[in-house]
């Protein structure tokens, strides 16, 4: 609202304002002449809100939904029109998928020019309207508090998504007396006690249930309660696709992921339960192998399904007990449930049963070539510790690190539900910005490190040290896997020629090593450590291994070629 008495701003200075009374301490971005007011404002707030300066608006705004991912509140990005808010619009999507809070911030053409195809206008209503949150122009600058509160709330609230405003370059520097709004409140959804009380029934009377744990907005209070909830009903836990930080994967109810490269084991579990308790996750295609571990609309199981949206429960499955609830909310209310007096031999062999079939996963198995990525990934396991991030992006190499790397608790993981490629590179710079005392390891294909590796030179110029491992195989490997299944002896398209990666990383100061043999890891890794700056380890794998379970030589025998 308009305040007459107080000292006139200009929008660009009423909105850092409102960031930092929201808390904002941290913003990412390219810089653009479309919000050169906001730039200013930000200077007069340098030492109170950091502004991470990238190289591209994609990595900038995969640095923000990493940044909201990590500390559970928007993450906050800038970018200029046209052409920077297109290349930003990678990150909406993830943030979408994946249910991150994250506020996308774009300069717009002035005012006085809109409606005209001004120099890089886009009309960001249209544009964005169907994979964000919400989407706004704020045209009016005394109405900046009121539309930052707004978005704030609306990124936090229920599904956490994103929001993108866009910001018209004369409204940011019109000046205007307006009084600032509160802090965000976050409000949260707590479940139906009579759905709760019909859950422990189900479960008591349950012969095979299962846990599939997803989503976002999970705090370490939510996941603690949850394992101590499996743990008391004797539940296996599966973590659905690329949320296996839920809960430490050393709990004893932790059964594995239900994602990409399923273990057939985890797929015939969920297939055989009579009791599927789905917490947080959508049970989308990839974690439900193409909707065929349950029918649709009403699966074979009896489902109890906990979402913080009341639009997704009913959106695809017919759930037996619908739970509209914030995830932490709920598992706090479930681990205080009184547990059963005991379990039947049969309910403790299915828990024992489940948890061995994950240990056993876990063992190496030989691949082609002279470097097995499922011994680098447990090496790594063991000698970096608990307290290690890894971040990845989408192909095929992710298998080897998402089945053979522990994942020791919540917001240990960065990986994109939405299969983004070039996700790994800036999540692991955001962080180490977020965590600078804790490892860091991002893992990345060839062909992944490629669409962000520019923002090398952001963590050199911010003094970051997250070591960067490139899995060098010469192909978009997911893509050629599929090639060989379906068009056998018809590979096109996929082949890749790549720079030297060492040499690469150290234009831009990067220690960096070639590593071609596994038993030369050990020691490159421990170099990588010691060097006091970032760090890039090129591993390299022949094209023959495609995933931990399949080569292009087998498929191409099963072909008869």
């Amino acid at each position: 609202m308009k305040a007459t008495g107080l000292a006139p701003r200009t929008g660009g200075q009423v909105l850092v304002d409102a960031l930092r009374i929201h808390g904002v301490d941290t913003a990412y971005c390219v810089p653009g002449e479309s919000f050169l007011a906001v730039l200013d404002a930000l200077h007069e707030v340098k030492d109170a809100l950091r502004l991470v300066v990238c190289r591209q608006e994609g990595g900038a705004a995969h640095m923000a939904e990493a940044h909201g991912k990590l500390t559970g509140s928007p993450g906050i990005c800038f970018a200029t029109r046209g052409p920077g808010a297109t290349n930003a619009s990678i990150a909406v999507h993830t943030a979408r998928q994946d249910s991150t809070p994250l506020i996308l911030f774009i300069g717009q053409v002035g005012r006085d020019c809109m409606e005209r195809e001004a120099w890089q206008e886009i009309d960001y209503r249209h544009m964005y309207g169907h994979i964000a949150k919400w989407v706004v122009q704020i045209e009016d600058p005394a109405r900046i508090p009121e539309m930052i509160s707004r978005a704030f709330h609306v990124a936090m609230s229920g599904r956490p998504g994103p929001v993108v405003i866009a910001l018209p370059e004369d409204m940011l520097t019109e000046q205007v007396s307006v009084a600032d709004a509160p802090a965000y409140r976050v409000t949260r959804a707590a479940p139906d006690p009579a759905a709760m009380a019909e859950l422990r029934e189900r479960l008591q009377s349950a012969q095979r249930p299962v846990m599939v744990l997803g989503g976002g907005g999970w705090r370490t209070e939510g996941s603690e309660a949850i394992g101590r909830f499996a743990q008391s009903f004797g539940v296996p836990v599966i973590a659905a696709f690329r949320r296996q930080d839920l809960l430490d994967n050393r709990h004893p109810c932790y059964s594995g992921e239900a994602g990409l490269g399923m273990n057939p084991r985890i797929a015939e579990r969920i297939r055989t339960a009579d009791l599927v308790v789905a917490v947080g996750a959508r049970l989308g295609e990839t974690s439900t192998n193409g909707y065929a571990l349950l029918d649709v609309p009403r699966p074979a199981q009896t489902l109890v399904h906990v979402h913080a949206d009341p639009n997704e429960l009913g959106r695809v499955y017919h759930a037996d007990v619908p739970v509209t609830a914030d995830v932490n909310t709920f598992a706090l209310a479930a681990a205080g449930m009184a547990p059963p007096e005991g379990l039947s031999a049969g309910r403790s062999a299915w828990l024992e049963q489940a948890r061995k079939d994950y240990e056993d996963s876990l063992a190496p198995e030989p691949m082609p070539g002279d470097v097995n990525l499922g011994e680098v990934v447990r090496h790594m396991d063991r000698i970096l510790g608990p307290e290690t991030i890894v971040s990845n992006g989408a192909g095929n190499y992710t298998l080897w690190v998402q089945r053979f790397h522990t994942y020791t608790g919540i917001r240990t993981q960065l990986a994109p539900t939405s299969g983004t490629m070039g996700y790994g590179v800036p999540a692991a710079i955001a962080a180490k910005l977020v965590y600078p005392d804790r490892p860091v390891v991002c893992f990345a294909g060839d062909g992944c490190f490629l669409m962000n590796g520019q923002e090398l030179a952001t963590a050199m110029q911010y003094g970051l040290d997250p070591l960067f491992i490139v899995v060098n195989n010469g192909m978009y490997g997911s893509i050629r896997m599929h090639q060989e299944k379906h068009y056998p002896g018809r590979v096109h398209g996929t082949e890749l020629h790549n720079p030297d990666f060492v040499a690469l990383a150290q234009a831009y100061g990067l220690h960096a090593e070639l590593v071609e043999r596994t038993e030369d890891f050990p020691a490159a890794l421990e170099r990588a450590r010691g060097a006091g700056r970032a760090a890039l380890l090129e591993l390299r794998v022949p094209q023959d291994a495609l995933s931990p379970k399949l080569t292009v030589s087998a498929l191409r025998r099963q072909a008869g070629l």
